[in-house]
Order: structure tokens, then sequence, then C-alpha cells
């Protein structure tokens, strides 16, 4: 039986001083692979030779790593939906759920040719996938922040398809970029300041506040306005997508009621929580 090489093996046991044994070993993996060593070469035993410009980066990168800083961040990309997405601390780092939202979109769409938005978008990762994988979708995207749209933009580019990207304040605005869309999709901020004391301490050090946090007093504030907006914008059975807070299900799905939209159902994600609502307008 092989075993792997030094180098990898002291990295993991050092990250264990941080994080759980398989958390560890997931992220050494992903640090190997920056420089161009598989998990397969890992698990065989083969012998890793590092010259000193990447002997510098593996120790610049424990040192980040032990700081509790996101991998993802350090790398500078995360895999999404089989995306190579670039990253930086302008945009949140994807997470399965949004991969899981994705999903539902494409396996519900009949349209061969639909109109999408997405609002909030980042990185653009759901766009670019939505594009990617209904490639005649005419799909636009905007956000409030410049940075995350010239991320955005970079990765759509890097992943060959071609998205409409606005700055916009979806709290400020009172209509929406373009005419009608059969998609209206958004992962906006939900977490409560009361739920932020209960996050991973590298989620509140490390990641964008406004793409996360919500006042106390008004959590369900974007979801208001994109609602209200997509019930005007929406073609004839348009469908709307949200990603939500696990615990304003209910709330949401109120919401999309009052408003008008049908057929509204709150969706459980893999982990078997409330993540996802949709309605048809």
């Amino acid at each position: 039986m092989s075993l792997p090489d030094k180098h990898f093996t002291d990295l993991r046991v050092a990250l264990s001083a941080n994080y759980t044994q398989k958390e560890a070993e997931s992220i050494s993996f992903l640090v190997f692979e920056g420089l161009g060593i598989s998990k397969t070469q890992i698990l065989a035993g083969k012998k890793i030779v590092l010259n000193e410009s990447e002997k510098q980066f593996l120790s610049g990168v424990k040192a980040r790593l032990l700081t509790n800083e996101p991998i993802q961040y350090i790398l500078g990309e995360t895999a999404f939906y089989g995306l190579k997405i670039e990253l930086n601390k302008e945009v949140l780092i994807p997470r399965q759920e949004t991969e899981e939202l994705v999903e539902l979109i494409i396996r519900e769409n009949k349209l061969e040719k639909p109109g999408i938005l997405d609002i909030g978008t980042g990185s653009g990762c759901i766009a670019i996938s939505l594009k990617k994988y209904i490639p005649n979708a005419v799909v636009s995207a905007f956000d409030i922040s410049r940075e995350a749209l010239h991320l955005a933009e970079k990765n759509a580019r890097l992943n060959g398809v071609k998205i409409q990207f606005y700055q916009n304040d979806i709290l400020h605005i009172a209509s929406l970029p373009g005419t009608k869309y059969d998609i209206i999709v958004s992962n906006p901020p939900y977490v409560t300041n009361d739920e932020k004391m209960r996050m991973d301490s590298n989620v509140i050090a490390f990641e964008p506040e406004e793409a996360l946090f919500v006042p106390e007093n008004s959590p369900l504030v974007f979801y208001e306005c994109i609602i209200e907006l997509a019930a005007r914008y929406l073609t004839d059975n348009g469908l709307i997508y949200f990603e939500i807070n696990e615990s304003r299900g209910a709330e949401v799905e109120m919401l999309l009621n009052e408003a008008g939209f049908k057929a509204v159902r709150i969706i459980k994600d893999i982990n078997g929580k409330d993540r996802f609502a949709t309605g048809i307008i």
C-alpha cells in the first residue's frame, strides 16, 4: 500500500489543528492540485519534488489557511457546476446549495430560448452556468458592486458565454433592465445579525458582509423588492426562483402568494432544509 508523500502529509497534519481530518485532507488535495499534482498521484504515493518557488507557495498557503482564510480565496478559484469560477473577496464563495438551485432551473426549463435575469450575480456563477447549459438562453445579470461585475464579466469570458451585465441596486430601482423575462433568479442576502453569531468565523472574517447580511428588522427586504418587480417583468407563466434562509420558507411563500404567484413551492436542499422558493406568475 502506497503512502502519501511527506509534503502532503505535513500539510494535512498542520491543518488538522484548525479543521476536521476530512476537511484537512480535502483542502490539502486542493492545494496540491494548485501545484499541478493530482489527487491520484498523491494517493499512488508519487514522490513530490518541489522547487523553491513551489515551496514558498506551499508555505504561504499553509500560513493563510491557519488563519482560517477559505482555500477558494487563497487559490482564487473554485469549481461550480462543472465550471471554473474565479473568485476574490468582493464576492461570496458559491455553495453546493446554489448548484442545486441551478440544477433545479435547468431541469424545469421547457423553453428553447428563455430570457433569464440573475439578480445579485456576484461572481456570475448562476448566470454563467445557466447560459452554459441552456445555450440558447438570453441571460442578463446585475449586481450592486462594480468590482463583482468586473469579476463576473471575466468569468463569463473564461467560460465562453455571452451575458449582459448591469450595475444596479435592487433596493433602489423602480424598473428592471430590459423588457420581459421568462425566468428571474436570485440568491440575495438573507442572514440576520442574530444568525451571524452562529456562523463559522471564516465566513464572517473573509466573505463580503453586504452579500450575506440583512437588517434584523427587515430580513426579507430583498425578497419583497424582487418579488414586486418580478410580478411586473416576468412573461405570462414566467418563473421566479430564490435561494432562501431555511427558517423563512413560510414567509417567502406568503410573499409570493400575496403578489399573485401560482403553484408556489418551497423546496428542500440535499440536507433536508427549506432552501429554495419558486412560483409562476
